[in-house]
């Protein structure tokens, strides 16, 4: 139970852009106390602020801990893996912000596609020298890779400017895009004319237009419209079942640019889903990136991580400390999903039949 055992060695941290998760772990992966807070968004708060949500939350993970939880004390190592550390200055300039907070004697920052590729690697990937690629589509789209000799495979992923297509925000504005053109007569008939509008409880696109442009609907909402999209092409529509088609086909490019960056498209490698678009099991889009990379990447196997990525982030800093395995797989049975009785996740695997 949080707050008993040893005293904190690591704190692991997954910011994203609508949530953060902080764990505090002790040097043989017993989680000691966790916290969640708000999203990490430097671009629109700024570096200071968006540092401090990260802060109430790690307070907060110290208290659950307890009286040992060791507050007033620096841990052995920091490992955040954050939304928005794309690119290497933006790293520099988190790493040293974090640094000035003086939770740790050692800081690791990561953007946070690497705590989704480190908690699907597992022991038979050989987590003492990690290998695979991650593809994560939650609010945006973003793809990593690693070998184990270190050497990786990155995309900016800043959205359209760095070529990006997709994510829950790309789909979201997409399904809205053609819903606007089907009401006024510019675009082919879809189902989403209506289902889109319903959702927020409004009679017309038109309306649901109106209510996003003057701020009554945040713009954040159109997450909100991806499962409407996958329920329009469950049920057929052309339009809706295009859109899914091109995220599959999306994810399956990212994954197999980066395997052929590292030499890795003629072996057999771990090719992790993440994000809460590629995690939520939909039978549509799993069953194409499945088929896909079948086609393109053989070797390839893919895997849905539903971990709480947090785990990702203290793996990794379990590794820079040179826990042992026992401690890896303590951690890990804390954070992973639990399994059926006959070992088999919770939730369905990439085409995996669903009822």
């Amino acid at each position: 139970m949080p707050g008993a055992g040893p005293s904190p060695a690591l704190l692991a941290v997954d910011a994203g852009n609508s949530k953060t998760d902080v764990a505090l772990l002790g040097a043989d992966g017993s989680v000691l106390g966790t916290a969640r807070g708000g999203g990490f968004r430097p671009p629109a708060v700024g570096v200071d602020a968006a540092v401090d949500v990260l802060a109430e939350a790690v307070e907060r993970a110290h208290a659950a801990a307890g009286p040992g939880g060791g507050a007033a004390a620096p841990v052995h190592q920091v490992t955040a893996c954050l939304a928005n550390a794309d690119l290497p200055v933006e790293v520099e300039t988190l790493t040293e912000a974090l640094t000035a907070r003086g939770w740790g004697r050692r800081v690791a920052v990561h953007n946070d596609t690497f705590a989704v590729l480190r908690a699907g690697i597992t022991a038979r990937d050989g987590e003492a020298a990690p290998r695979g690629v991650a593809v994560v589509c939650g609010a945006g789209i973003n793809c990593v890779g690693v070998r184990s000799d270190g050497r990786t495979a990155r995309f900016p992923a800043l959205g359209r400017l760095s070529g990006d297509w997709g994510g829950g925000g790309g789909l979201g504005e997409e399904a809205l895009w053609h819903a606007a053109r089907a009401e006024d007569g510019r675009g082919e008939p879809t189902l989403l004319r209506t289902a889109l509008p319903a959702h927020f409880g409004l009679e017309s696109v038109y309306a649901l237009i109106e209510a996003v442009h003057l701020g009554r609907i945040a713009w954040a909402r159109r997450l909100e419209l991806v499962p409407v999209l996958f329920a329009a092409a469950r049920r057929g529509d052309a339009v809706a079942d295009g859109l899914v088609a091109r995220m599959a086909e999306e994810v399956v490019t990212m994954a197999v640019v980066a395997l052929r960056e590292l030499d890795l498209l003629t072996e057999e490698v771990p090719v992790l889903l993440g994000g809460g678009v590629l995690a939520a099991g939909h039978a549509l889009l799993d069953d194409r990136v499945t088929r896909l990379l079948a086609e393109r990447a053989p070797r390839a196997v893919p895997r849905v991580v539903r971990a709480r990525p947090v785990l990702g982030a203290a793996l990794l800093g379990l590794d820079t400390l040179g826990a042992s395995v026992a401690a890896h797989d303590r951690a890990r049975r804390y954070f992973e999903p639990p399994r059926l009785s006959d070992g088999a996740p919770a939730a369905p695997a990439p085409g995996a039949a669903r009822g």
